[in-house]
């Protein structure tokens, strides 16, 4: 190889993974979650309020993030749960990874008592702490009794977990455990300590 070939090969490895070794996997398929804020990991750039209008109108704004697109949440180890749904009253399999591997994918800093904003396509939003989301054992649905979830449902992501395993939770009313579960999961917000 010669010099000149050197320095090109340089020069798109270089393009091809920003950040170095802190570059996240560029997804291949279409973005299914992006992880902000005190993320260490990252693989693409800020809002673009003209590209990104949800996340523009939701008032989401980085610098940089950590993408995800579905196959690289699959290649994260899967949780599976069982927990009664608010919407029929019946129990459900879901899977998915778990939602604090998720934000250790991302790199995510400030340790257990980091505060993470979990964000739905509809707006809707819900904080909790690592350690919280941890306790109760949160998972990023892909899956919904084996088949992925379609948006237009609850997906394709959902942050949930089994309330029915939760004491505290499992004897609350049906209709109340699952407040801090965006269906429609697109963002991830990884604040300070809490």
């Amino acid at each position: 190889m010669n010099k000149r070939q050197f320095l090109g090969a340089a020069a798109l490895a270089a393009v091809a993974a920003p950040g170095g070794a802190n570059a996240a996997p560029v997804a291949r398929g279409p973005v299914l979650l992006t992880i902000s804020g005190n993320i260490a990991r990252s693989n693409r750039g800020p809002v673009d309020p003209a590209l990104d209008q949800m996340m523009h109108k939701q008032q989401v704004k980085f610098q940089r993030a950590c993408t995800f697109d579905f196959a690289e949440l699959l290649r994260l180890p899967a949780r599976t749960i069982r927990p009664t749904l608010e919407y029929d009253a019946k129990p459900h399999t879901l899977r998915g990874p778990l939602l604090a591997d998720v934000l250790a994918r991302a790199g995510a800093q400030g340790g257990e008592q980091a505060k993470v904003v979990l964000r739905a396509v509809d707006g809707y939003a819900v904080a909790m702490t690592v350690k919280e989301a941890r306790a109760q054992g949160f998972i990023v649905a892909t899956h919904l009794d084996g088949e992925p979830m379609a948006l237009g449902g609850l997906g394709p992501l959902w942050a949930v977990y089994d309330a029915d395993r939760v004491p505290e939770m499992a004897a609350k009313p049906l209709a109340q455990r699952f407040g801090a579960c965006p269906w429609a999961l697109y963002h991830i917000e990884v604040q300070g300590q809490g």
